[in-house]
C-alpha cells in the first residue's frame, strides 16, 4: 500500500479520519465502540453485536474445617497450655494431606498444601490457591506478628513465608504430644485398620494350612498345587487379604523364615502394619509352624505369650515409661530360660505405624494406643508376636484391652478358628 493511503481512511495530525474527513468520536456510554457519520466505511456496533460478558470465575472452594472437640477433645486445651508457657501468639502447621499432623487436624482434607493455626481463641485454615501459598495467606490473616509454635518438620517454604511476615518460629512437640493419646473416633479408625490386618494374617495362614509337603518344602499357593510356597508368594497372599478387607498394606508386610522356600517344622513369622482409607494404621504379627513337633519353639512361644500378658497387666495399673514396658517384656521372656537374641519394641500407633510414645523415657499415658512387639531368635528362625493394646482413660478402672487380636497359637488350624 503506498505512503499515505490506508484501508478506507487517512491519518491527519495524529487523528484517524474516514473517507469523508469526519473524525470518529468515542461514545461516553459505550465501551470503546465508535459513533460515526453517515456514509462511513466503518459500521457502528449494535447492541446485539457487542462482546459477550466474560463468565464469572467459579467461587473458591471453602477452606477445610479443623477437627477439634469431636475428634480431639483435649487438643485445644493442650495447645493453649503450650502457647501460655512459651508466650506464643499461635500454633501453626503447614503441609499436604499426606503429612500426619495435617491429617490429624484436617482429616477430611485432600491434596494441599494447607496451613492451619490456632491462636487460643479460634482456628484459621488456608489452602494454597491462585492468590498465594497457604502459609502466606495464613500469615496475612493472623492478627499479630511475634512468636508462633510450629512442629520441627514444618516445610521450609512455609517457614520462610511466616518469617517474611515478621513471625518468629519456635519448634514445639505439642502436636505430637496431643497425638499420643487417642480419642474414641481415632480408636475406631485404628480398629478398622486392625481388622484388615487380621484379614491379611488369616489369608496367609490359610495358605500355610492348605499347603502340602513335597521334597521337604511346602507347596501350593492357592492357584497351583505344585508350585513351591515361598516367602514372597506368602507375602502376596497376605497383602491380597488386607486389600480385600479394605486396607492398604503400605509396603509394611514382612515374612520371616530360615529360607525363602518355606518348609514344614520351621517357624514362619508374618508381620503386617496396614492403614485404612482414613490413614490410621493397625499392626499385628503372628508366628506359625506347619507340622511342628513342639520342642524349643514351643517353650519360646509360651514365653512370648506370657510376656505380652504381663505387659497388659502392667499398663492396666497405670502409666509407665516405654523403657519400663520394654524391660518387662524382655525380663518375662528371659524368665523362661531364653538366652538368645531378644528384640522388644513398644510404640504408639495412629496416623503413622510408629509414633509417640516412642522414646524410652516417654510415658505411655492413659488413653494411649500402643503396639507391643517381641521377637526371639530360635536357631536360624525367629518367633514374633505383636498386638495393639488400648490403655484405659484416666479414672477408667477397666483393664487395657487387645484390639482385634486373633489367636496366638503356633498351629495354623487353631489360629484360624479364633
Amino acid at each position: 500500500m503506498s505512503g499515505g493511503e490506508s484501508n478506507g481512511g487517512t491519518e491527519s495530525d495524529g487523528e484517524r479520519v474516514d473517507e469523508k474527513g469526519q473524525t470518529p468520536r468515542s461514545d461516553a456510554g459505550s465501551t470503546g465502540d465508535f459513533e460515526v457519520g453517515s456514509g462511513s466505511g466503518i459500521e457502528a456496533k449494535t447492541e446485539t453485536e457487542t462482546e459477550p460478558e466474560p463468565e464469572p470465575e467459579p467461587e473458591p472452594e471453602p477452606e477445610p474445617e479443623p477437627e477439634t472437640t469431636e475428634t480431639h477433645s483435649t487438643l485445644e486445651s493442650t495447645l493453649e497450655d503450650a502457647l501460655a508457657a512459651r508466650e506464643a501468639a499461635a500454633f501453626v502447621h503447614a503441609g499436604t494431606a499426606r503429612d500426619p499432623g495435617i491429617r490429624y487436624l484436617l482429616s477430611e482434607a485432600a491434596g494441599g498444601p494447607f496451613a492451619v493455626a490456632y491462636d487460643g481463641d479460634e482456628w484459621l485454615v488456608r489452602a494454597s490457591d491462585r492468590s498465594g501459598h497457604a502459609a502466606d495467606r495464613l500469615a496475612d490473616t493472623l492478627d499479630d506478628a511475634g512468636r508462633v509454635l510450629t512442629p520441627a518438620r514444618i516445610p521450609h517454604d512455609a517457614a520462610l513465608y511466616l518469617e517474611s511476615e515478621g513471625f518468629d518460629l519456635a519448634s514445639s512437640d505439642v502436636l505430637e504430644r496431643a497425638r499420643a493419646t487417642k480419642a474414641s473416633a481415632e480408636r475406631d479408625r485404628i480398629e478398622r485398620a486392625q481388622r484388615t490386618a487380621r484379614a491379611g494374617i488369616y489369608r496367609g495362614v490359610e495358605r500355610l494350612a492348605e499347603a502340602s509337603v513335597a521334597d521337604g518344602r511346602l507347596v501350593g499357593d492357592g492357584a497351583n498345587e505344585t508350585v513351591t510356597l515361598t516367602a514372597e508368594r506368602l507375602r502376596i497372599a497376605v497383602d491380597t487379604g488386607i486389600i480385600a478387607a479394605g486396607g492398604f498394606p503400605a509396603g509394611n508386610t514382612e515374612i520371616t523364615a530360615p529360607g525363602d522356600d518355606l518348609r514344614p517344622g520351621e517357624p514362619i513369622a508374618i508381620s503386617v502394619a496396614p492403614h485404612g482409607p482414613d490413614g490410621y494404621y493397625g499392626g499385628l504379627a503372628r508366628t506359625v509352624v506347619v507340622d511342628g513337633d513342639g520342642g524349643r519353639e514351643r517353650r519360646t512361644h509360651v514365653a512370648l505369650t506370657q510376656a505380652l500378658k504381663s505387659n497388659r497387666a502392667m499398663l492396666s495399673s497405670g502409666p509407665e515409661s516405654v523403657a519400663a514396658v520394654e524391660g518387662d517384656l524382655e525380663a518375662e521372656i528371659r524368665a523362661f530360660g531364653e538366652d538368645d537374641a531378644i528384640e522388644t519394641r513398644v510404640a504408639g500407633v495412629g496416623l503413622e505405624p510408629v509414633e509417640r510414645p516412642l522414646e524410652p523415657g516417654t510415658e505411655i499415658e492413659p488413653g494411649a494406643v500402643v503396639r507391643i512387639d517381641a521377637t526371639v531368635a530360635v536357631g536360624d528362625a525367629r518367633l514374633r508376636i505383636a498386638d495393639i493394646l488400648t490403655t484405659p482413660e484416666r479414672d477408667d478402672e477397666r483393664p487395657a484391652e487387645w484390639l482385634v487380636a486373633p489367636s496366638r497359637s503356633l498351629e495354623p488350624g487353631s489360629l484360624l478358628e479364633s
